[in-house]
């Protein structure tokens, strides 16, 4: 096995928008291939063609493109596999039916909806397995004869697996360790069908991780129980040899409560679910994403990374080479890991702090212009300068600093009963004559005048501060008050400050 290059894939069917819960499967998958200088393969998993839903296979796609895992092949990515989509590997899939068939390890059963459903209603529990398939109707308990006609006559069937009882099947894990489950709560599954000519995800899926070379099944807990299957079908096929190493990923759970995460968590607590804003084709219902919603990339891929991980370090905050070099597979929790959307948010935050004032500023400064502000690049960024700090998300600059571009036309009442006092228009009278005979409008300046001048007149600085940041600001928020004068230049200022006596009295 150690000799066998890695090889690992992700897999997702086309059914809608692609869950938070599969990139962190996809993550995990990329760093894993990463670490062992492997492969990572993008596999459409689309032999459900009642589920099949327009748009999402482009959807998955530019998920990662925007999350910026990249595959090294599969669909859209190229590759000597192929083909990666499996409604295209129909005539591949079934060789590997006959086979199983003509060695007696499946058959086919006739069995309608309605006889099942009449035997679910017989049997409590029921399975279709040793016990039963003998009273069922199938190549097992129809003569020769009889299954050659209804063939004949177009009946549709479907192939199940043959699962011998009374074994013990040793499915190896690298998260949970050697799992062994008995072979008699396993039933038939069905591997293909004859209505759409499709096999089902559990043969399909086996024929090419085989076929595709793949050495490590990197995937979901909930795919655990299919596990002892998967196993008998390899040593069916005569593959245990190549049979790859499998690691069942702990779920996420809900936020608050019990069970695993889904869409309603989401809309409930206000956190997207999916990567990207969704729409879906069929209801119309719009869900939000990860991308719409203001994240950056970089942080939901680190706030997954731990959901599930531990790196065994107080870091937090890594880059996408740094979880490479650390990520262990054997350190990935076997208990599901709670969804803390609010932790995704501080993630966010802390890349805001890390990005450069620039770069934020080329973010923010579309929004400003949508505000009908024309403002140059170095004033923006100055504005980032002083309140990046304040924010999780570039959006919410705007509420936070519009000041800074947009003169108050009203004063808060709260801030006003609680901060302008009897004497502050006469204060600010004053102040405004001091700053309008300043020459030097620095804020080093300024900040020393002022000073000297509110010690000399033996006025409270406080009660200075937050009068004057009300004439200026309109409210009791923002930097410091040196810092806004500055920006703001003294025309500006003074403008600000008379408007406010006058308007406040």
């Amino acid at each position: 096995m150690s000799e066998r290059r890695v090889r690992v894939r992700f897999a997702p069917s086309p059914t809608g928008a692609l869950h938070i819960g599969g990139v962190r499967t996809a993550l995990y998958n990329y760093l894993f291939a990463r670490q062992h200088g492997g492969d990572l393969v993008f596999r459409i998993e689309d032999t459900d063609s009642n589920r099949f839903v327009p748009g999402a296979e482009e959807y998955i796609i530019e998920s990662f493109r925007w999350l910026g895992i990249k595959f090294d092949e599969g669909v859209s990515f190229g590759g000597k596999y192929g083909p990666y989509r499996q409604s295209e590997r129909r005539a591949i899939y079934k060789k590997y039916v006959d086979e199983l068939l003509e060695a007696g390890k499946a058959y086919i059963a006739f069995d309608t909806p309605q006889e099942l459903e009449q035997k679910r209603n017989e049997i409590s529990n029921f399975q279709y397995d040793a016990h039963t398939r003998m009273q069922m109707n199938n190549s097992l308990s129809l003569s020769e004869e009889e299954v050659k006609r209804r063939l004949a006559d177009g009946e549709q069937y479907v192939v199940r697996f043959k699962v011998e009882p009374g074994r013990e099947v040793h499915v190896h894990d690298l998260i949970r360790g050697e799992v062994v489950i008995k072979s008699d709560i396993v039933d038939d599954k069905v591997l293909y069908k004859s209505s759409d000519e499709l096999p089902t995800y559990h043969l399909a899926n086996i024929v090419d991780d085989h076929l595709m070379e793949i050495s490590h099944v990197i995937r979901g807990e909930e795919w655990l129980p299919s596990a002892p299957l998967h196993v008998m079908l390899y040593e069916a096929f005569g593959w245990a040899d190549t049979m790859p190493a499998f690691a069942h990923l702990p779920l996420l759970l809900k936020p608050e409560g019990k069970g695993k995460l889904s869409k309603r968590d989401g809309d409930r607590l206000g956190f997207p679910v999916f990567p990207l804003e969704w729409h879906d084709p069929k209801t119309g219902e719009v869900s939000s994403g990860y991308r719409e919603s203001g994240y950056f990339p970089e942080a939901v891929l680190n706030f997954l990374a731990l959901l599930g991980w531990n790196p065994g370090t107080e870091q937090e905050i890594f880059s996408l080479e740094e979880l490479v070099q650390a990520f262990d597979i054997s350190r990935c929790s076997k208990a599901g890991a709670k969804f803390d959307y609010q932790k995704g948010i501080w993630f966010n935050h802390e890349y805001i702090l890390r990005k450069s004032n620039e770069e934020i500023a080329h973010l923010f400064a579309p929004i400003v212009a949508n505000n009908g502000v024309d403002e140059p690049m170095e004033r923006i960024i100055e504005v980032v300068r002083m309140m990046k700090d304040r924010v999780s998300f570039v959006k919410e600059l705007w509420p936070l600093c519009s000041f800074f571009f947009i003169a108050p036309t009203e004063y808060d009442e709260k801030t006003v009963k609680k901060r302008w006092k009897e004497d502050s228009a006469q204060v600010m009278s004053e102040l405004a004559s001091l700053l309008e005979g300043l020459d030097d409008f620095s804020l080093e300046n300024q900040e020393k005048v002022v000073h000297a001048w509110v010690e000399e007149k033996e006025y409270k600085l406080g009660n200075v501060m937050n009068a004057w940041r009300l004439a200026l600001v309109g409210e009791g928020k923002g930097p410091g008050m040196f810092d806004i004068s500055a920006f703001l230049g003294k025309s500006e200022t003074l403008q600000r400050m008379r408007r406010a006596i006058e308007v406040l009295g």
